[in-house]
């Protein structure tokens, strides 16, 4: 479960960003969000199967400017118990957990000191940003992996426990251009207290410490809100089988556009902007 909020302190924010990042504008507001020149970037590179990935963000971060940003590589569950990392990871502004496989985020962090550490800092105001990989296992409930397709399929995904760091959304990364719709309904057919994110690569979710998402990058941001779903077929269907969900709402949200997660109700960019 997300740790508790500090009743004098906002929460931090929550990013997932849905891969292949190329728009400087995301990383530049992390970075503004966590401190500017004097942030301290955790970054967090559990996913990868690259070794120098966790270098080259520092390197990235230093090219936005920022001064301290160090790679804690937790590779084995041991790790998570070094005092020097934890040291550090308890002083960072803003994390940042890189791509890659998302069940070895789950298999190597799930149940340590350094899970629970990024759930208490981010309910005291520690900004998480987590990218591919890193984005599926921001949230409570995780996408494990699923197949392809537009239909939801009952079987078509697996779900694990996430990072835990909020319960009301469940993410799925490189949405259009792996063609993850289907799997996104069938983990809400589970599930339908959750808001389902699909976020598009070079796209973020900016969650807000108050339930609001906010979209930027090149892409868009699927979401969809089963909070009214009036029949669902997912009980009965049998594996590989097509499932009836009806009353679902699917908004489609480019840069710009948000969404309440406490009231379901979306906003268009120039509607924002003109405060109507």
């Amino acid at each position: 479960m997300p740790s508790r909020p500090h009743p004098d302190v906002a929460r931090g924010w929550i990013i997932p960003i849905g891969g292949k990042l190329a728009d400087d504008a995301i990383l530049d507001r992390f970075v503004a969000l966590s401190g500017g020149s004097s942030a301290r970037i955790a970054v967090i590179p559990t996913a990868s199967s690259e070794p120098d990935i966790g270098t080259y963000y520092e390197r990235v971060f230093a090219k936005h400017g920022v001064r301290n940003a160090k790679s804690l590589r937790f590779e084995r569950r041991s790790d998570c118990d070094d005092s020097d990392w934890l040291d550090w990871l308890s002083s960072a502004t803003g994390v940042f957990i890189t791509g890659g496989n998302q069940l070895k985020l789950t298999a190597t962090l799930g149940g340590t000191p350094v899970a629970k550490l990024m759930r208490i800092r981010n309910a005291a105001g520690v900004h998480i940003a987590g990218t591919s990989a890193g984005a599926a296992f921001l949230s409570e409930h995780m996408i494990a992996f699923g197949e392809e397709g537009a239909t939801p399929r009952a079987g078509m995904v697996t779900m694990c426990a996430g990072l835990g760091l909020t319960n009301r959304v469940i993410v799925d990364q490189h949405f259009r251009q792996r063609d993850r719709l289907g799997r996104l309904l069938t983990a809400l057919a589970y599930n339908p207290f959750s808001v389902g994110l699909g976020v598009d690569e070079d796209t973020a979710a900016f969650i807000s410490p108050d339930e609001v998402v906010e979209v930027m990058g090149s892409g868009a941001v699927t979401l969809v809100d089963p909070s009214e779903v009036e029949f669902s077929s997912i009980a009965e269907a049998k594996p590989g089988e097509a499932v009836t969900l009806l009353g679902v709402k699917v908004h489609v949200l480019t840069p710009g556009a948000t969404f309440n997660l406490h009231t379901r109700q979306p906003f268009g960019a120039s509607v924002f902007a003109s405060g109507d």
